[in-house]
């Protein structure tokens, strides 16, 4: 049963970066300056428009793996990491973000979880 619900943390994890994700390509592509905007946006708070494609494929890439449960300890550590300094950057309520930071921490203490492709790798 605590592997099932390890599983579950994991995917409600994963479902806070890939739900910004989407949201964020519903903009783009309803908005035919929805990425110019995102950029500007951006630069509204102190960041280069640099940042826009790499926050984006942060989020992506940490969010599917945990997802699926790819190398979960690796990318639970990224995904915290990534969490504090986003929160921090942006201007995002930072305990809310630490909260997710938590919980990704306590996941990559515990990354053997149910219906995970590290699980089939044993």
């Amino acid at each position: 049963m605590q592997n099932y619900l390890s599983g579950l943390a994991r995917i409600l994890l994963a479902q806070v970066f890939l739900l910004q994700i989407t949201m964020l390509m519903v903009g783009f592509f309803s908005n035919p300056d929805g990425y110019a905007q995102y950029q500007a946006g951006l630069g509204n708070l102190g960041l280069p428009g640099i940042f826009a494609p790499l926050i984006i494929l942060i989020q992506l890439a940490g969010g599917l793996a945990l997802l699926f449960g790819y190398k979960t300890k690796f990318y639970a550590l990224v995904m915290a990491i990534y969490a504090i300094i986003i929160s921090v950057l942006l201007h995002l309520p930072v305990l809310q973000y630490l909260a997710i930071a938590g919980g990704l921490l306590m996941l990559h203490l515990n990354p053997i979880t149910a219906y995970s492709i590290d699980n089939l790798k044993k």
